[in-house]
């Protein structure tokens, strides 16, 4: 029935099914980032405006930072399937949290910065698959789609206004800010403490713990999506200085609040749309999307940025959600622990994105020619995906083995996998 329910009909649908703490999870998946990008997004003017540090320096601690935050979703992973969901959550806010008090603290101690900068990404990486994992805890195939949607979307408003709250406070009242943010977790930590235990659910027992970090994954939606992220880290990381060399930094803010109100809207509308869609298709179609993208991107003009703004958008809602829908379908593990190998492919890939395309865009900008960065990135969305589709993975059992679409809805048991395990 939920899935012969177009566009918003099935999503309210499938929300509508929410019980009190799945809501208070996806309010906290607004809140969360809310007071995280409150503080994020300005660290690198933090740490060299106020507390001194050079410019070298803060590259190497947002590096080392973003590869933490990023890449430890494997081990928040791993630590959820051991201790539990809940209990993984509380423990990964205690530490953000201890993280914004250190970041308190350093305006009177500089060096405790760095520190606390790092423990709230560790904070971070413990966190989110925790948070995905007991969002879709034993909800059936077609819920699974509404409610990660509506958790991203929930993630991308809380990344969106953020900064826009604490932009005139930053550099002039930090330790106010850093007070409020300190508080919104500590109450945030509180409500999680709340929570019961995922519905239905056993306590874990320890069986996975023997198995490895990479045991069960599932190695084309793994790959995929490092891809996805190193062609998207692209845009993420080096549209800053090309856009505000073309236009101001007003317009690349207003560039990025375009791609944030996409994900916010698009994505829980479309989110049905994406889980029927072949995984195969779905590859075309959102790399096509990055392709395009980057493409119009390397015009330089005002409405070239939006324009390339919203394809690069598009193409990654359907990326990253049904990369993280076919990590589930195909994976014997955990849902948490899923999650967090998927953190640890974006991890991958965001860092390979900005090694690579550190140096592409540095030879463009000696070269006179940044265009030529955007273009070489496009080249790379068309010819590196056909790569991915001779992937198999060894480990799958397909129960239907005479259907040859390798995106075709299949139970959600497969490998004898329970929904919500």
């Amino acid at each position: 029935m939920g899935e012969r329910a177009p566009g918003a009909e099935g999503l309210r649908a499938a929300l509508s099914t929410l019980d009190g703490p799945l809501r208070f999870l996806l309010l906290s998946s607004f809140l969360i980032p809310l007071g995280s990008f409150m503080v994020l997004p300005f660290m690198s003017v933090f740490l060299h405006e106020r507390l001194g540090m050079g410019l070298g320096t803060v590259g190497v601690v947002l590096a080392v930072a973003s590869l933490v935050q990023f890449s430890g979703g494997i081990v928040g992973g791993a630590l959820a399937d051991r201790i539990g969901l809940r209990r993984t959550m509380l423990w990964a806010l205690i530490v953000r949290t201890a993280g914004f008090v250190g970041l308190l603290l350093a305006l009177r101690w500089p060096p405790l910065a760095v520190g606390a900068l790092v423990l709230t990404c560790c904070g971070a990486a413990l966190y989110l698959p925790a948070n995905k994992a007991y969002l879709v805890h034993g909800v059936d195939d077609e819920r699974r789609p509404a409610f990660l949607s509506a958790g991203n979307a929930a993630l991308n408003a809380g990344m969106a206004v953020g900064p826009l709250v604490a932009g005139p406070f930053v550099l002039s009242s930090p330790g106010w800010l850093f007070v409020a943010v300190t508080a919104l977790f500590v109450l945030v930590t509180a409500g999680h403490a709340r929570l019961p235990a995922a519905a239905g659910s056993r306590e874990p027992d320890g069986r996975g713990a023997g198995r490895g970090l990479t045991a069960g994954t599932a190695v084309l939606p793994f790959a995929a999506n490092a891809l996805a992220f190193y062609l998207y880290f692209h845009f993420q990381h080096f549209l800053a200085v090309y856009a505000v060399e073309r236009a101001s930094s007003a317009f690349y803010s207003l560039v990025l609040l375009l791609c944030f109100t996409l994900v916010i809207v698009v994505q829980p509308l479309a989110s049905g749309l994406i889980r029927r869609m072949p995984y195969a298709t779905a590859l075309t179609v959102g790399f096509t999307g990055l392709a395009a993208g980057l493409a119009v991107l390397a015009i330089g003009t005002r409405p070239a940025l939006l324009a390339g703004g919203a394809l690069i958008t598009l193409g990654d809602i359907v990326l990253f959600l049904k990369n993280d829908l076919e990590a589930l379908r195909r994976s014997s593990c955990s849902d948490a622990v899923v999650f967090g190998r998927q953190r640890l492919a974006a991890g991958l890939g965001a860092c390979a994105s900005g090694v690579l395309g550190g140096q592409l865009y540095g030879l463009g900008e000696r070269a006179g020619n940044t265009g030529s960065f955007w273009l070489l990135a496009a080249a790379q969305c068309l010819l590196l995906p056909p790569v991915l589709l001779a992937l198999r993975d060894p480990t799958a059992r397909d129960p239907h083995p005479h259907d040859d679409d390798e995106g075709a809805l299949r139970p959600h048991d497969t490998d004898g996998r329970v929904p919500g395990r």
